[in-house]
Protein backbone atom coordinates (compact mmCIF):
# COMPACT_ATOMS: atom_id res chain seq x y z
CA UNK A 1 0.00 0.00 0.00
CA UNK A 2 1.50 3.40 -1.20
CA UNK A 3 0.95 6.97 -0.71
CA UNK A 4 0.61 9.25 2.17
CA UNK A 5 -2.46 8.58 4.02
CA UNK A 6 -2.11 6.37 7.22
CA UNK A 7 -2.28 2.35 6.37
CA UNK A 8 -5.12 2.19 9.04
CA UNK A 9 -7.39 5.09 7.49
CA UNK A 10 -6.70 3.82 3.73
CA UNK A 11 -8.17 0.01 5.26
CA UNK A 12 -11.08 1.83 6.53
CA UNK A 13 -11.94 4.07 3.69
CA UNK A 14 -11.68 0.37 1.83
CA UNK A 15 -13.80 -0.87 4.21
CA UNK A 16 -16.32 2.25 4.16
CA UNK A 17 -16.66 1.87 0.54
CA UNK A 18 -17.71 -1.90 0.58
CA UNK A 19 -20.36 -1.01 3.33
CA UNK A 20 -21.60 2.25 0.99
CA UNK A 21 -21.73 -0.04 -1.70
CA UNK A 22 -24.04 -2.77 -0.08
CA UNK A 23 -21.28 -5.37 -0.13
CA UNK A 24 -21.34 -5.28 3.77
CA UNK A 25 -25.17 -4.82 5.12
CA UNK A 26 -26.76 -3.82 8.37
CA UNK A 27 -25.47 -6.92 11.01
CA UNK A 28 -23.24 -8.24 8.69
CA UNK A 29 -19.98 -8.65 10.02
CA UNK A 30 -16.43 -6.89 9.20
CA UNK A 31 -13.27 -8.89 8.67
CA UNK A 32 -11.68 -9.10 11.82
CA UNK A 33 -8.21 -7.63 13.01
CA UNK A 34 -6.94 -11.03 11.96
CA UNK A 35 -8.11 -10.87 8.70
CA UNK A 36 -6.99 -7.37 7.69
CA UNK A 37 -3.94 -8.17 9.16
CA UNK A 38 -3.36 -11.19 6.51
CA UNK A 39 -4.77 -8.98 3.71
CA UNK A 40 -2.85 -5.69 4.41
CA UNK A 41 0.37 -7.12 5.46
CA UNK A 42 -0.10 -4.45 8.73
CA UNK A 43 0.13 -5.05 12.23
CA UNK A 44 -2.77 -5.83 14.84
CA UNK A 45 -2.85 -2.39 15.95
CA UNK A 46 -3.52 -0.98 12.58
CA UNK A 47 -6.17 -3.79 11.72
CA UNK A 48 -7.43 -2.04 15.07
CA UNK A 49 -7.27 1.27 14.11
CA UNK A 50 -9.07 0.65 11.04
CA UNK A 51 -11.77 -0.96 12.53
CA UNK A 52 -11.99 1.76 15.60
CA UNK A 53 -12.41 4.56 12.51
CA UNK A 54 -15.67 3.05 11.77
CA UNK A 55 -16.57 2.62 15.02
CA UNK A 56 -16.12 6.26 15.89
CA UNK A 57 -18.25 7.12 12.22
CA UNK A 58 -20.89 5.50 13.72
CA UNK A 59 -20.57 2.96 10.56
CA UNK A 60 -20.35 0.00 12.71
CA UNK A 61 -20.23 -1.58 16.53
CA UNK A 62 -18.08 -4.03 18.47
CA UNK A 63 -19.91 -6.92 20.18
CA UNK A 64 -17.90 -8.00 22.65
CA UNK A 65 -16.34 -11.51 22.06
CA UNK A 66 -18.17 -11.93 18.35
CA UNK A 67 -16.67 -8.55 16.67
CA UNK A 68 -17.02 -5.52 14.67
CA UNK A 69 -20.75 -5.35 12.64
CA UNK A 70 -22.28 -2.95 10.13
CA UNK A 71 -24.79 -0.76 12.08
CA UNK A 72 -28.29 -1.75 11.67
CA UNK A 73 -29.82 1.57 13.43
CA UNK A 74 -30.61 3.86 10.75
CA UNK A 75 -29.72 7.50 11.34
CA UNK A 76 -32.97 9.82 12.22
CA UNK A 77 -33.62 12.47 10.01
CA UNK A 78 -34.17 15.78 11.99
CA UNK A 79 -36.12 18.68 10.07
CA UNK A 80 -35.05 21.29 11.89
CA UNK A 81 -37.79 23.71 10.54
CA UNK A 82 -40.75 21.53 9.71
CA UNK A 83 -40.48 20.07 13.25
CA UNK A 84 -41.53 23.49 15.03
CA UNK A 85 -44.15 24.56 12.38
CA UNK A 86 -47.53 25.86 14.46
CA UNK A 87 -49.22 23.57 12.01
CA UNK A 88 -47.33 21.08 13.77
CA UNK A 89 -47.71 21.43 17.38
CA UNK A 90 -50.73 23.53 17.39
CA UNK A 91 -52.92 20.62 15.53
CA UNK A 92 -52.12 18.15 18.57
CA UNK A 93 -49.45 16.30 17.22
CA UNK A 94 -46.21 16.28 18.68
CA UNK A 95 -43.11 17.39 16.85
CA UNK A 96 -41.12 14.37 17.30
CA UNK A 97 -43.49 13.02 15.23
CA UNK A 98 -42.23 14.56 12.25
CA UNK A 99 -39.11 12.62 12.93
CA UNK A 100 -39.92 9.44 14.32
CA UNK A 101 -42.72 9.05 11.43
CA UNK A 102 -43.27 5.20 11.21
CA UNK A 103 -40.78 4.18 13.47
CA UNK A 104 -41.35 3.25 17.46
CA UNK A 105 -40.19 6.53 19.69
CA UNK A 106 -40.93 6.15 22.88
CA UNK A 107 -39.61 8.87 25.95
CA UNK A 108 -38.48 6.18 28.61
CA UNK A 109 -37.41 8.64 31.15
CA UNK A 110 -39.31 11.44 32.25
CA UNK A 111 -38.60 13.83 35.24
CA UNK A 112 -40.49 17.31 36.63
CA UNK A 113 -39.57 19.49 39.08
CA UNK A 114 -38.55 23.29 39.81
CA UNK A 115 -34.67 24.03 39.79
CA UNK A 116 -32.84 26.92 40.45
CA UNK A 117 -31.85 28.35 36.83
CA UNK A 118 -28.06 28.11 36.28
CA UNK A 119 -26.53 31.42 34.62
CA UNK A 120 -27.23 30.27 31.26
CA UNK A 121 -30.79 29.61 31.58
CA UNK A 122 -30.96 32.27 33.71
CA UNK A 123 -29.68 34.80 30.62
CA UNK A 124 -31.56 33.08 28.04
CA UNK A 125 -34.60 33.64 30.10
CA UNK A 126 -34.49 36.95 30.84
CA UNK A 127 -34.06 36.00 34.86
CA UNK A 128 -31.46 36.59 37.60
CA UNK A 129 -29.60 33.42 38.60
CA UNK A 130 -30.80 31.17 41.10
CA UNK A 131 -34.37 32.36 39.98
CA UNK A 132 -36.67 28.99 39.91
CA UNK A 133 -37.91 27.78 37.16
CA UNK A 134 -39.66 24.75 35.79
CA UNK A 135 -37.15 21.96 34.37
CA UNK A 136 -38.73 18.78 31.95
CA UNK A 137 -36.06 16.61 31.54
CA UNK A 138 -36.82 13.48 28.76
CA UNK A 139 -34.83 10.92 27.39
CA UNK A 140 -36.29 9.40 23.94
CA UNK A 141 -35.29 5.88 22.60
CA UNK A 142 -35.98 4.96 18.93
CA UNK A 143 -36.09 1.83 18.18
CA UNK A 144 -34.88 0.54 21.17
CA UNK A 145 -31.87 2.84 21.25
CA UNK A 146 -31.18 5.98 23.47
CA UNK A 147 -30.37 8.63 20.80
CA UNK A 148 -31.35 12.10 22.64
CA UNK A 149 -31.77 13.33 26.23
CA UNK A 150 -33.65 16.61 26.57
CA UNK A 151 -33.79 19.02 29.35
CA UNK A 152 -36.37 22.14 28.89
CA UNK A 153 -36.50 25.56 31.55
CA UNK A 154 -39.99 27.33 31.63
CA UNK A 155 -40.33 30.48 33.87
CA UNK A 156 -42.49 29.51 36.76
CA UNK A 157 -44.14 32.68 36.56
CA UNK A 158 -46.24 31.44 33.04
CA UNK A 159 -46.44 27.35 34.20
CA UNK A 160 -46.83 26.88 37.95
CA UNK A 161 -49.78 25.25 38.36
CA UNK A 162 -50.56 24.47 34.72
CA UNK A 163 -50.05 20.55 32.73
CA UNK A 164 -46.93 21.98 32.03
CA UNK A 165 -45.59 20.88 34.84
CA UNK A 166 -46.88 17.22 34.90
CA UNK A 167 -46.00 14.51 33.53
CA UNK A 168 -48.15 14.56 30.90
CA UNK A 169 -48.68 17.76 29.16
CA UNK A 170 -51.71 16.61 26.66
CA UNK A 171 -51.84 16.94 22.82
CA UNK A 172 -49.47 19.18 21.05
CA UNK A 173 -46.95 19.04 24.24
CA UNK A 174 -45.56 21.80 26.08
CA UNK A 175 -45.79 24.36 22.79
CA UNK A 176 -49.37 23.78 22.85
CA UNK A 177 -49.96 24.24 26.77
CA UNK A 178 -47.89 27.41 25.98
CA UNK A 179 -50.28 28.91 23.48
CA UNK A 180 -53.27 28.10 25.90
CA UNK A 181 -51.37 30.05 28.37
CA UNK A 182 -51.19 33.21 26.10
CA UNK A 183 -47.55 32.68 25.50
CA UNK A 184 -47.58 30.68 22.39
CA UNK A 185 -43.73 30.66 20.78
CA UNK A 186 -43.56 32.22 17.77
CA UNK A 187 -39.93 32.43 16.95
CA UNK A 188 -37.53 29.95 17.71
CA UNK A 189 -33.48 30.32 17.53
CA UNK A 190 -31.09 26.80 17.54
CA UNK A 191 -27.68 26.91 18.66
CA UNK A 192 -25.31 24.00 17.62
CA UNK A 193 -22.29 22.39 18.49
CA UNK A 194 -20.53 19.17 18.63
CA UNK A 195 -18.44 18.06 21.38
CA UNK A 196 -16.79 15.01 23.36
CA UNK A 197 -19.59 13.56 25.86
CA UNK A 198 -19.59 13.17 29.43
CA UNK A 199 -19.16 9.98 31.36
CA UNK A 200 -23.29 10.29 32.08
CA UNK A 201 -24.15 11.20 28.63
CA UNK A 202 -22.06 8.33 27.58
CA UNK A 203 -24.12 5.91 30.24
CA UNK A 204 -27.39 7.75 29.42
CA UNK A 205 -27.39 6.90 25.49
CA UNK A 206 -25.43 4.21 25.63
CA UNK A 207 -22.72 5.53 23.42
CA UNK A 208 -19.74 3.88 21.81
CA UNK A 209 -16.83 4.53 22.48
CA UNK A 210 -15.30 7.77 20.63
CA UNK A 211 -18.73 8.69 19.42
CA UNK A 212 -19.14 12.60 19.88
CA UNK A 213 -22.64 14.54 20.96
CA UNK A 214 -24.53 17.10 18.85
CA UNK A 215 -25.56 19.42 21.53
CA UNK A 216 -28.95 21.50 20.39
CA UNK A 217 -29.72 24.74 22.67
CA UNK A 218 -33.36 25.91 21.32
CA UNK A 219 -34.85 29.01 22.71
CA UNK A 220 -38.65 29.65 22.57
CA UNK A 221 -39.95 33.28 22.14
CA UNK A 222 -43.31 34.89 22.60
CA UNK A 223 -45.49 37.42 20.61
CA UNK A 224 -43.63 39.79 22.87
CA UNK A 225 -40.48 39.03 22.41
CA UNK A 226 -40.33 37.08 25.59
CA UNK A 227 -38.05 33.73 25.85
CA UNK A 228 -40.58 31.22 27.61
CA UNK A 229 -38.77 28.04 27.23
CA UNK A 230 -35.16 26.73 26.90
CA UNK A 231 -34.47 23.30 25.60
CA UNK A 232 -31.00 22.24 26.29
CA UNK A 233 -30.95 18.70 23.69
CA UNK A 234 -27.77 15.98 23.76
CA UNK A 235 -28.01 14.08 20.85
CA UNK A 236 -25.97 10.45 19.94
CA UNK A 237 -24.46 12.37 16.54
CA UNK A 238 -24.06 9.08 15.07
CA UNK A 239 -27.92 8.80 14.89
CA UNK A 240 -29.25 11.85 13.76
CA UNK A 241 -28.76 13.82 10.44
CA UNK A 242 -29.97 17.34 10.71
CA UNK A 243 -31.95 19.10 7.61
CA UNK A 244 -32.70 22.43 7.68
CA UNK A 245 -34.96 23.25 4.15
CA UNK A 246 -35.27 27.00 3.88
CA UNK A 247 -35.89 29.78 1.05
CA UNK A 248 -32.95 32.07 0.18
Amino acid sequence: MSGQQPKYQRIAGELRKAITSGEYGPGDRLPGENDLMATYNVARMTARQALGVLQYEGLAQARKGAGVFVRTFQPLLRRGIERLAQEQWGSGRSIWSVESEDRELVVDQIDVHEVAASDPVANALGVTPGTQVWARSRRFVLDGKPVLFAASYLPADIVADSPITRTDTGPGGTYARLADLGHGPVHFREEIRSRMPSADETDRLALATGTPVLQIVRTAFAENGRAVEVNEMTLDSASYVLEYDFDA
